[in-house]
């Protein structure tokens, strides 16, 4: 039988596809790394500015709202696109708002 490397390869494959994406995946397959980064400002703020300016409130729901909706003003003239499902899943940014409000 030479078909089990075959169905092992098949394995390590769905098993690799299986693991969930890391928060630093989906910013960057989402496209926020292009205006974003962790440490320093770049178009938009620093993930860890937006994560002091929100620090012991409960703000997720709020910056998931502002990344939908999109706006400018808070942090500088230069306006934040909204990013729909489209661009990024509700879940994809659940998980990424809860990442950058823990920096």
């Amino acid at each position: 039988m030479k078909q089990t490397p075959s169905l092992l390869l098949a394995a390590l494959l769905c098993a690799t596809s299986a693991q969930a994406a890391t928060p630093t995946d989906i910013l960057s397959k989402s496209g926020c790394l292009a205006c974003h980064q962790v440490e320093k400002k770049s178009v938009g703020p620093a993930y860890k500015v937006v994560a002091a300016k929100y620090k012991g409130q409960d703000a997720a729901a709020l910056v998931m709202a502002k990344v939908r909706q999109g706006g400018k003003g808070v942090y500088g003239p230069i306006p934040m696109i909204p990013n729909g499902p489209d661009k990024i899943s509700d879940a994809d940014l659940a998980t990424v708002v809860d990442y950058i409000l823990k920096l």
